[in-house]
């Protein structure tokens, strides 16, 4: 048996087919796409929130930024669970062990890792920054920096996901 090219895609026994199959992978993307943007659509806010507070769309600043648990935002951990899931219903066809699912995971890993450490953190700092004192956190340079660390921390997590999508395209 001859090995494929460097960058194709391993051979497949059978292309994994059936509902259940179907309906865990959609999930499973559902889980990334709203997750993952949930952290992204937190980046473009925080650059939002470092304007005047009378400035215009800080009503909608202060909506998103209300105190809370940015549920959609913890969707994201259901795409690992979702894709061991799809796995398991593959029929055999992808395993834990195959070097996409390995870097999905990490990339996951790192993504999450993120979120848990400056993304979500820095969400929180900035909800009581913009319901408290946003005029005066604007002014002493807290609320600035704030949102600059959540703004990277989304647009690396952004970066991660689509390079997971072509992982999860590619298969290598």
């Amino acid at each position: 048996m001859a090995l494929p090219a460097f960058g194709a895609a391993a051979p497949v026994d059978h292309v994994p087919t059936g509902a259940l199959y179907s309906i865990l992978v959609v999930v499973h993307v559902l889980c990334a796409v709203v997750g993952f943007g949930a952290v992204v659509l937190t980046g473009f806010q925080a650059a939002r929130a470092r304007r005047d507070p009378s400035a215009p769309g800080a009503e909608g600043v202060r909506r998103y930024f209300r105190p809370g648990t940015n549920w959609a935002g913890r969707v994201v951990y259901g795409v690992p669970v979702f894709g061991f899931a799809v796995i398991g219903a593959s029929g055999g066809a992808w395993r834990p062990g195959d070097a996409f699912v390995v870097a999905g995971l990490v990339i996951w890993l790192a993504s999450a890792a993120l979120a848990e450490t400056v993304a979500w953190p820095g969400e929180r700092r900035i909800q009581s920054l913009v319901t408290e004192r946003w005029a005066d956190a604007r002014r002493s340079g807290e609320l600035d920096r704030t949102c600059r660390q959540v703004m990277a921390a989304a647009a690396a997590t952004g970066a991660l996901f689509v390079v997971a999508v072509v992982v999860m395209v590619a298969r290598p």
